[in-house]
């Protein structure tokens, strides 16, 4: 009977993790923590940087599909919302409603935000880069549309968002 009350107390002690065991596995779970934050926080800047890529391509696909099919004309600045997200005549004037006059485009849903920089989230475009609040300088002479940021704003890589 004693040796069945002793073999119960040895059970029940092996039960529960000591406080050594502990200690080992907080430490164990630091060091992960300490070498998976930084890399998983470069991830989350190299995401925004990619996504501002995929943006651009998508502005630029938009814009060279538009100046296919309207002739060779560019979207004009003021504009180029509307010409690009409704559906348009062969001169580029916006219609809500696609009809027999009114039937390119839509060429894109919205005109996407700026993911990066000061003036992220922004979608408003101009046509000189600067200082004001849009996300996008657009070029209409030209076609060209880049980040609207200043040149000191700087990729994971050091490369200017305003040169992608």
């Amino acid at each position: 009977m004693l040796s069945m009350l002793r073999k119960s107390a040895n059970n029940r002690s092996r039960h529960a993790f000591s406080l050594i065991e502990l200690v080992i596995v907080v430490v164990i779970i630091g060091i992960i923590g300490a070498i998976a934050i930084p890399r998983m926080s470069r991830g989350a800047a190299g995401a925004a940087d990619s996504s501002l890529v995929a943006d651009l391509a998508v502005l630029r696909s938009a814009i060279d599909l538009y100046k296919a099919e309207h002739g060779g004309s560019l979207p004009a600045l003021l504009t180029f919302s509307d010409q690009l997200t409704t559906y348009t005549n062969d001169t580029g004037t916006a219609n809500a409603t696609k009809s027999s006059t009114y039937y390119l485009g839509p060429y894109l849903r919205e005109v996407p935000t700026l993911k990066v920089g000061t003036n992220k989230g922004q979608s408003a475009l101009v046509a000189t880069q600067g200082g004001t609040t849009a996300g996008w300088v657009y070029v209409a002479a030209t076609g060209a549309i880049s980040a609207n940021l200043p040149d000191a704003e700087v990729d994971v890589r050091a490369v200017q968002y305003n040169a992608y």
